[in-house]
């Protein structure tokens, strides 16, 4: 295989189609009814890993995405990423000419992801925004295309549903916290001490919310999803300066991240 295939990065397409079959799994909805949303996704997360390759690779201090694109020029990464995006429109477009109503969420991903991708700097705002973009729309967009809404607008949630689609926002934006802090981005620019609060505080949240919304929902086949906050909390037992290139740390969170898209694939499949 080359290795132009790493530019990809198709290692992080789980945190996208996650939420989309979680919504598929709690909703008994007929996986091959979607397919084509989830390939969009698929497509997309590249679209948005290659065009945040071609923003950082204007930066000296990105050294993971140097080493990466090593050999490679910025309209070459350019060209990839317009490429999956057009890949992606067109395994959309076969779902929204029978539902225009997905373009309009479409439409607000992209533009969460673009505004994400020039501006990580911002704290807070851009993990709300990454949550809302990676998360909570694309989860909505799977019960807008079997129809589940109400209003002829809005997505249909149980209460059931609400409460585990809070439990993964959680998880996963203190998730992305230790990842801006390996990668060096806005949490990492805090003191030590100031951003071990700020974890902490998320992870304890996501972990309240969890366990609330298991005992709640009887849903205890996503207990492993309480793996993640608690291994946070152990990471950040201390305050840590020395993130900051942690590439073995960050492959810990994908490979887990890859693993847990997998158990979910078989709790759809599985009879």
């Amino acid at each position: 295989m080359s290795k132009g295939f790493r530019l990809l990065r198709v290692e992080y397409v789980f945190s996208v189609l996650i939420p989309c079959l979680l919504c598929i799994y709690l909703n008994n909805y007929d996986l091959i009814s979607h397919i084509w949303i989830l390939t969009g996704f698929m497509f997309y997360a590249i679209t948005g890993n290659t065009l945040n390759d071609v923003i950082d690779m204007k930066d000296p201090n990105e050294k993971e995405t140097l080493e990466r694109v090593k050999g490679y020029s910025r309209k070459e990464i350019l060209v990839i990423s317009i490429g999956s995006f057009v890949l992606g429109t067109t395994c959309f477009a076969n779902e929204i000419l029978v539902n225009p109503l997905l373009a309009v969420y479409l439409i607000l991903i992209v533009l969460m992801v673009v505004f994400y991708c020039f501006f990580k700097s911002l704290t807070i705002i851009n993990h709300i925004i990454l949550g809302t973009s990676h998360i909570v729309l694309p989860w909505f967009m799977i019960k807008i295309n079997a129809g589940d809404i109400i209003m002829g607008f809005l997505p249909n949630l149980t209460l059931a549903e609400s409460l585990i689609l809070g439990t993964v926002i959680s998880v996963a934006f203190t998730g992305q916290m230790v990842h801006e802090m390996i990668d060096g981005d806005s949490l990492s620019k805090l003191k030590p001490r100031t951003s071990q609060l700020v974890i902490w505080i998320a992870s304890i949240i996501s972990l309240i919310i969890a366990i609330v919304s298991f005992i709640i929902t009887l849903y205890l086949v996503f207990i492993p999803i309480l793996f993640f906050p608690i291994g946070i909390l152990y990471v950040f037992r201390t305050p840590r300066n020395n993130l900051l290139g942690r590439s073995s740390l960050k492959d810990t969170g994908i490979i887990l991240g890859n693993l847990m898209l997998v158990y979910i694939v078989i709790l759809i499949v599985a009879p």
